[in-house]
């Protein structure tokens, strides 16, 4: 990973600082570079999901990845190179920063009644900012988590006009989420170019297993699908409720699949207090396993 960033990032994870920690150009190889961890698609029982169960890589029917977990996913089902991907991932992010620094922007992470109306909000907040002498201003929902639940992004005016106009729009509660800029919004389309082009000069194969894609929420047909749509995730909305519901997809009396989180965080368990999964779909939530990449290695190395 030192070779291919130009840095040492396992330094900069163990050591910090933390602020440089969070910056986008940094954070999303860190979060890539677990996917070295996976080892390949087929015969990674010595690979992060080994411990629980050689047979868990071998039988792996389907793989999906949340945002820039969707480059760890296509490592994992063997579709791109692990020294490949993390360079995609190194370009990508130094230039969501660079978009990030341009306008003053960022997401957040809604908790909403079911009278809640995301569209109707978020125009509201447009109109906010159009009022405050913005021009074309974003806010519109980037991320679809689980019913009832978004991620809304876009300049950061809109985003503070929403929290303090939360309980209008029936919002049971709102974060401000840790990151520098709107993704997955047009306010990335500068990064959208420099992303093209270097997934152009690398060799992407046909995944060995299932890869769900955030932009649609269906399985990835071949490498040039993969090239285009991971090109336009980067300005599109995370479908990740309607990519659950395509996964765990099946005919009544079909076995059901067991569900594996691989990373430091269960973000797929749990987040703001929800389960992701258990809204989704309980039957997946209660065969779900979250699997710690750094205590495992802490436990190797005792």
């Amino acid at each position: 990973a030192e070779k291919v960033l130009g840095y040492d990032l396992l330094s900069l994870c163990l050591e910090g600082p933390r602020d440089a920690l969070d910056r986008t150009q940094h954070c999303q190889p860190a979060v890539g570079r677990g996917t070295r961890r996976l080892g390949p698609a087929r015969g990674a029982a010595d690979g992060r999901l080994g411990p629980v169960s050689p047979q868990v890589v071998e039988r792996c029917v389907a793989a999906a990845g949340y945002s820039v977990g969707e480059f760890a996913a296509l490592v994992f089902a063997g579709a791109l190179g692990f020294d490949e991907a993390l360079y995609a991932v190194k370009v990508r992010a130094e230039a969501m920063q660079k978009a990030s620094e341009a306008v003053p922007s960022g997401m957040l992470s809604v908790i909403g009644r079911r009278e809640a109306n995301y569209k109707f909000a978020c125009l509201e907040a447009r109109k906010h900012c159009e009022s405050l002498g913005i021009e074309n201003p974003v806010c519109t929902v980037s991320n679809y988590l689980f019913p009832d639940s978004r991620v809304i992004a876009g300049h950061l005016q809109a985003l503070e006009f929403l929290q303090e106009n939360a309980r209008k729009y029936y919002f049971k509660r709102t974060k401000m989420l840790p990151v520098s800029g709107a993704f997955h919004t047009r306010l990335m389309e500068p990064a959208v170019q420099p992303l093209a082009e270097v997934l152009k000069s690398i060799e992407i194969q046909k995944p060995l297993l299932s890869v769900y894609s955030n932009v649609d929420g269906k399985k990835y047909m071949h490498s040039k699908h993969i090239q285009k749509l991971l090109v336009k995730q980067v300005v599109s909305p995370v479908l990740w409720e309607q990519t659950m519901h395509s996964v765990y997809e099946r005919k009544q009396g079909t076995e059901f699949p067991y569900t594996y989180e691989v990373g430091p965080g269960n973000q797929l368990g749990a987040i703001l207090k929800q389960s992701i999964l258990k809204q989704c779909n309980l039957k997946a939530w209660k065969q779900y396993k979250h699997v710690n990449t750094l205590e495992d290695e802490e436990a190797a190395e005792i």
